[in-house]
């Protein structure tokens, strides 16, 4: 099984990416995140990945992270959960933010992702809250990314302007800790742009 690939980012699209590993062109599916986190074409890249095979397809998915894709092959165990809406999920939720929802039971974070009702969401946190904790980087740790009200807001606002992922969650939790939990959106992002920026 392909585990890793390191090369070259040939081209992207909606959900794929093509990366080139020495003249030879791997067509990988990808999150939103991963996308994002990936960069430029013509950028030495390296994803994690996970090779599906069904009785008429073949299919590479590509993770920035080894959290990530650890979370992808969690989320397709789940009886109803094909490649597309774990994809969904993990572009809608970090491998944090998805380990803080299993674990408090919140099924209306999963159900943020497109193609997730609450039915399969409810279902989704029931199995998987006993596993939330046992993924590397799936539990929350010094810098995670802040799981709700106006820290999460922040993280998405910092995501919005261009920021990467893991750097606008390191940089709202490093201004929650100098903030206070109590504090606004407007002040966590001010003070989170000054440290992301730093």
């Amino acid at each position: 099984m392909i585990a890793r690939l390191r090369g070259i980012l040939d081209d992207t699209g909606a959900d794929w990416a093509v990366i080139d590993v020495a003249g030879v062109g791997y067509l990988v599916h990808c999150s939103a995140k991963t996308l994002a986190a990936l960069g430029a074409a013509g950028e030495a890249v390296t994803v994690f990945t996970d090779l599906q095979v069904s009785e008429n397809d073949m299919r590479l998915l590509g993770f920035a992270e080894a959290a990530e894709r650890d979370w992808f092959r969690l989320l397709t165990q789940v009886q109803g959960v094909g490649s597309k809406v774990a994809l969904a999920i993990l572009s809608a939720l970090t491998p944090h933010d998805l380990a803080g929802a299993c674990a408090r039971g919140d099924a209306a974070m999963v159900a943020r992702a497109n193609g997730v009702g609450p039915k399969l969401a409810g279902r989704i946190v029931n199995e998987l809250k006993d596993k939330a904790g046992a993924i590397p980087g799936g539990a929350a740790g010094p810098a995670a990314a802040p799981r709700g009200g106006a820290g999460a807001d922040a993280v998405s606002a910092l995501e919005n302007l261009g920021f990467k992922s893991a750097a606008a969650s390191r940089a709202v939790a490093e201004a929650l800790a100098e903030l206070g939990e109590g504090a606004g959106e407007g002040e966590l992002i001010r003070v989170a742009l000054k440290k992301a920026a730093g």
